[in-house]
């Protein structure tokens, strides 16, 4: 801080060294040109200035001599305004080409910065189609999107992150549900008691790190296809083209800032049910085609979920009918099936939810079952088909929240989870925990060695087997308990990798339990208690990450045509 010149410096010196490498896209931290932690408006007052300005000529004159493309991050001023920016400029060997104001804020921002004011742009440069994004802004899940439907080949990313290892959770899985790629470039060390996390690294998009950088100065490479970000597909599946735009009208709502317990109880409308401690459960095996076997196993790890305190245990997609020929043991929600569910909940006194394919006249779809003591509590037909239902299955067309005593439940089906939308909508109509009978193969998981660079406490610094578990970042980026059931079937390509995982992505240790290997029962806690003040301290109902929201940024998400112009190209 108040070291500008040695910054800038510094930062140029490390782009030559990156174009010595042959980089031709060069990505500097956020905020690099000056230090972070300002206190107010005065104290910055001297190290903004306007973009293109005095510090962006620098970076233009480097990048028209070496012929590639630069971005910086500083803050700005807008002279028409007055007003200041945490901002990122995307410079080339012409010149400026774009820039970034940070649109959602950290806590730090607030003080100095007004909220960005441009959107979420994507830019045209003879290397591809390049967008920004600035910290804060990669924790909400519209923004990476908004960016990819316009078209992003490559996500910049610049951050000043702290309070998690990186490479963050966060960043593999916005690369890997928008299949692009993404350039994290962030900062170290300390400053006025901020410990940044340090690691920088390039991400491709299957959300494999293509290069990476733990601690210290330095520069990282790697190479980038456009051809392979702009296929987008996700685990094999073109999951844009499976988009259901007509079905998220809800995003560009929310709660504006309310309290939680009087936004879901406005009229006497739906309020949240009262909530208390209680345990959910996901279950892990392979269902077969014999229909009366897969009953009997639902049975055996029901009652390992009851024996263990459980009041829900979630099954795997399928779980009743199983996965080959589905359709052939199609059966109505009132058939032998489902009645012997609800007699099992009776008895074991427990909510099970588990899938199977529902026929309801002459559609069959991929269904999940919600039942408990209390007899049928309801159902939710798949809304995302991946390629393997297209055959057999008719696409589902509403989403399902349940309240149950443990509190507020909503179901997605398997490929429906790998929909940032989907989750999110569920968040926004109020649920505690997302119940997600899976059958999902391929990779959507990775450990991390572990790292001597020095962390926060309690961060741990040791290898983690799923340091990256893409719906662990989704139950945290929701604030809700995500209980993911999926198949183990190895010689078929299901992983499992089944868990429970808690509302709070950067809390350690971690409230969540996963199934390790083979076959079994993950079982964890949820507490949606605290409807009895007034205002929850409870972060699954106080959902930060949902209150936080800007809505008004997100309405392309809910345009139904036009995918690839749904953000503005610049």
């Amino acid at each position: 801080m108040f070291e500008k010149e040695r910054n800038v410096t510094r930062l140029l010196d490390l782009v030559r060294e990156a174009a010595d490498k042959g980089a031709k896209l060069i990505v500097t931290p956020e905020m690099g040109t000056t230090g972070y932690c300002w206190f107010d408006r005065d104290e910055v007052s001297t190290q903004v200035e306007t973009i293109p300005g005095a510090t962006t000529d620098r970076f233009a004159a480097l990048a028209k001599e070496l012929g590639l493309h630069i971005v910086v991050g500083m803050p700005e001023v807008e002279p028409a305004t007055g007003l200041y920016y945490n901002s990122a400029a995307l410079i080339g060997p012409e010149g400026l080409v774009g820039k970034h104001r940070k649109s959602h804020p950290y806590i730090s921002e607030p003080k100095w910065a007004a909220p960005g004011d441009l959107g979420h742009q994507v830019f045209e440069t003879e290397l591809g189609r390049i967008a920004l994004l600035i910290c804060m802004d990669i924790h909400f899940v519209e923004t990476a999107r908004l960016v990819a439907l316009g078209g992003a080949d490559v996500i910049c990313h610049v951050s000043n992150w702290l309070s998690e290892r990186t490479p963050a959770p966060y960043w593999i899985s916005r690369a890997f549900e928008n299949s692009c790629y993404l350039i994290e470039s962030n900062r170290r060390g300390l400053e006025r008691t901020v410990q940044f996390s340090g690691g920088s690294c390039v991400i491709e998009p299957d959300g494999a790190i293509a290069a990476v950088i733990d601690g210290g100065d330095g520069v990282i490479t790697a190479e980038i296809d456009t051809d392979r970000a702009r296929e987008r597909v996700v685990l094999g599946e073109p999951t844009f083209a499976q988009r259901r735009p007509d079905l998220y009208r809800e995003l560009p709502t929310g709660q504006s800032g309310w309290n939680p317990l009087d936004f879901f109880s406005l009229y006497g409308h739906r309020p949240l049910p009262a909530g208390r401690r209680s345990k959910i459960a996901a279950a892990q095996f392979a269902p077969s085609s014999n229909v009366a076997a897969n009953l009997v196993r639902i049975a055996e790890f029901a009652g390992e979920a009851a024996a263990e305190g459980a009041a829900l245990v979630v099954f795997p997609e399928l779980a009743v009918t199983g996965l080959e020929d589905p359709a052939s043991r199609a059966e109505g929600l009132s058939g032998v099936s489902v009645t012997r569910l609800l007699a099992l909940a009776s008895k074991l006194k427990i909510h099970i939810v588990a899938g199977l394919a529902e026929q309801d006249g002459e559609k069959i779809y991929n269904s999940a079952v919600l039942v408990g003591p209390e007899g049928f509590v309801g159902s939710y037909r798949k809304i995302h088909l991946a390629s393997r239902d297209r055959g057999w299955a008719s696409a589902g067309d509403s989403w399902k929240v349940f309240d149950l005593p443990l509190g507020r439940v909503g179901l997605l089906i398997g490929h429906d989870a790998l929909f940032p939308e989907a989750g999110r909508i569920l968040a926004l109509r109020g649920c505690d925990a997302i119940a997600v009978p899976a059958a999902i193969g391929g990779q959507f998981s990775f450990g991390h060695a572990g790292t001597d660079v020095a962390q926060n406490f309690p961060i741990p610094t040791g290898a983690d087997p799923f340091h990256w578990h893409h719906f662990r970042a989704r139950a945290g980026e929701n604030n809700v308990v995500l209980a993911f059931a999926n198949v183990l079937d190895e010689d078929a390509g299901y992983p499992g990798k089944s868990g429970v995982f808690g509302p709070e992505t950067f809390v350690f240790p971690r409230t969540e339990a996963i199934v390790f290997e083979g076959e079994g029962v993950a079982v964890s806690e949820i507490d949606t208690s605290n409807l009895d003040t007034p205002y929850p301290t409870n972060p699954i109902r106080r959902k930060d990450l949902v209150t936080m929201r800007l809505p008004h940024h997100y309405v392309p998400l809910a345009v139904e045509a036009g995918n690839e112009q749904a953000a503005a190209v610049a």
